[in-house]
């Protein structure tokens, strides 16, 4: 493609506010490029924090005992951003803390079964 050509599109993609600027420099790259575009970085997830309501719902508890949980370090609070009392709990914590749950639930259930199997007389 012609420099011109591009100079042009360029200067009318500036002109469109609704176009950020990272857009109009992925724009301009795969014009230049012919079409093909490079595969984009990835990019990592950013931690998400939960409040304490949602983290008591998602655990199925109550709210003292998310601070409990929290006071007992088996879960963070984290400050929210902005926000000088508000707490919340990052998710890939209580995800972590259901997981181990979970784990350890299914543990004590074949401990349980083989227990019952075991005492059962055979017939």
């Amino acid at each position: 493609m012609m420099s011109h050509t591009i100079e042009i599109i360029k200067t009318a993609l500036k002109a469109d506010n609704s176009v950020s600027a990272s857009d109009r420099a992925r724009v301009l790259a795969t014009i230049r490029h012919g079409g093909s575009q490079d595969p984009e970085p990835a990019r990592l997830a950013e931690p998400r924090l939960i409040r304490r309501a949602e983290a008591a719902h998602r655990l199925g508890c109550s709210l003292r005992l998310v601070d409990r949980l929290a006071r007992d370090g088996a879960l963070v609070k984290r400050k929210l951003p902005g926000r000088k009392r508000a707490a919340g709990i990052l998710e890939s914590d209580l995800l972590a803390l259901i997981a181990e749950e979970a784990s350890s639930e299914s543990d004590r259930l074949i401990a349980i079964r083989s227990w019952n199997t075991a005492a059962s007389p055979s017939h």
